[in-house]
């Protein structure tokens, strides 16, 4: 199948500059609006979605950015690859502001957002053990290396509710846990992406310390965003890499990611919600 390249923007990442035949796109859901609308175009003739999380201007919060409804626009765009870019804490002196992460793990501790498309009257479950795709993570590794970006490979994402930043008490909680950064927007997206069945990756754009550093007690968030006009930057670069070097054409993936739902759902079919099943016409048309 042809290759679909969606870019979910984080903090400090509203547009992507550079694309052929760009124009915003208004697509409805039946999950709700979404962020905004999405920026459609070609980069070296790869299909490219771009959609800003917070919405151009930064006007959701974590906690109301609507999740359901960016994932399912998406899909119905026929995206078929996800890549997520977002703001970061760091927990170790080795993740200095700046630097990327490939996320390969995630521990969720938001706790007011909704983390499924499915639910009563159509029951589902997909395992998130292995929550982003290695072929997609490795190739966004390469990708931001050719750019010339200090990328780490592979790091475990806490997700946090936010809006505050963590006190230094659960910083270091964080870090005894083994985590690498924290961020506030990664969950629930990366489940509702494998429930989707799209290849997910993660990068993590460091902005900070967090709380728990003895030279930075506290997250300040001028330089946070000083920092963040520089990544900005260079998460453009790795997205026209990503597209330059990404093959055009794929095949199913090995990893599983878009056969997720083939044994997920539970719900007999006689009692499975119409309601509910019309809204999963993208989401889980293949398996519905």
């Amino acid at each position: 199948m042809q290759t679909h390249l969606g870019i979910m923007g984080g903090s400090g990442l509203y547009d992507m500059l550079g694309l052929d035949g760009a124009e915003w796109t208004t697509v409805q859901s039946p999950w709700g609006q979404p962020s905004d609308a999405i920026l459609t175009g070609t980069l070296d003739g790869l299909p490219i979605a771009f959609l800003p999380r917070h919405g151009r201007g930064h006007v959701h919060s974590p906690t109301t950015v609507p999740y359901r409804a960016n994932i399912d626009v998406l899909k119905r765009l026929g995206v078929t690859d996800l890549v997520s870019i977002s703001a970061c804490g760091s927990f170790h002196d080795a993740l200095a502001p700046g630097d990327f992460v490939v996320i390969d793990q995630f521990i969720d501790r938001t706790f007011a957002r909704e983390k499924s498309f499915f639910g009563t009257g159509c029951v589902a479950h997909v395992s998130v053990a292995h929550p982003v795709c290695p072929r997609l993570s490795a190739q966004c590794l390469a990708a931001g290396k050719s750019a010339g970006v200090t990328m780490h490979d592979g790091g475990t994402y806490l997700a946090m509710e936010g809006p505050q930043f963590s006190s230094q008490a659960e910083s270091h909680l964080y870090r005894s846990w083994g985590c690498d950064v924290i961020g506030m927007t990664n969950m629930p997206e990366a489940k509702l992406a494998r429930e989707a069945e799209l290849c997910y990756a993660s990068v993590a754009m460091i902005t900070d310390y967090d709380s728990w550093h003895p030279d930075h007690g506290a997250v300040d968030v001028s330089d946070v965003i000083k920092t963040l006009q520089g990544n900005g930057t260079k998460a453009r670069d790795l997205v026209l890499a990503l597209a330059s070097a990404i093959p055009q054409q794929r095949g199913q993936c090995e990893h599983g990611c878009d056969t997720a739902l083939t044994h997920a759902i539970m719900t007999a079919q006689d009692k499975r919600d119409p309601a509910l099943l019309a809204k999963l016409d993208a989401v889980a048309g293949r398996v519905l």
